[in-house]
């Protein structure tokens, strides 16, 4: 009996310790340590379909209301990260600025007795910048930014090209506060 309180004691003691010491790591944002709160400008969808050479290649380069979807995204995970507070422009410390400059979706593989593609990729590329209202200044700016995803066509994996970009958008959404947010 005495040694099963001690060797309570002792873990608890242990455990009390290591979460004491912690190894210093927080998910607060070291980055801007002076701002609190951030603006998310409505994306532009830049996308520039004249250059297409196909009209095949002017529809699979267009994903209609994409821009909202991803200003949306970008917001909700802005609430949903927590360290930066969305506030309207005028009350806010940084500004982000984006516009959507395009839209893939690549062939990944095919069957083999045919050219029936059966996986694609979706990639959506924006440029951003960050601007701090207090100085008026840029604080950096990203040209090619990224969110993609893969998709099948079929299989116990299929999904459509829609439920595709909502993952693509997801992605980029959480790339987005992700560079915002972390130093490293």
């Amino acid at each position: 009996m005495i040694w099963s309180k001690r060797i309570l004691w002792v873990l608890f003691l242990g455990i009390l310790y290591f979460n004491l010491s912690g190894c210093g790591y927080t998910s607060r944002s070291s980055i801007y340590p002076e701002n609190t709160t951030i603006f998310i400008k409505p994306f532009a969808n830049k996308i520039d379909i004249t250059n297409e050479t196909s009209e095949y290649n002017r529809l699979i380069s267009y994903f209609p209301m994409l821009e909202t979807k991803v200003t949306n995204a970008v917001v909700d995970r802005f609430l949903f990260d927590g360290n930066l507070k969305v506030a309207k422009t005028e009350n806010a410390d940084l500004v982000l600025e984006s516009e959507i400059t395009r839209y893939n979706r690549d062939a990944l593989q095919y069957q083999d007795d045919n050219e029936t593609v059966t996986e694609y990729r979706v990639s959506i590329f924006i440029s951003m910048k960050l601007v701090d209202t207090k100085t008026g200044r840029e604080a950096w700016q990203e040209n090619n930014f990224a969110g993609e995803t893969t998709y099948y066509m079929q299989g116990p994996r299929a999904k459509s090209e829609t439920a595709a970009v909502a993952d693509a958008v997801e992605d980029l959404a959480r790339r987005i506060v992700e560079r915002v947010v972390e130093s490293w």
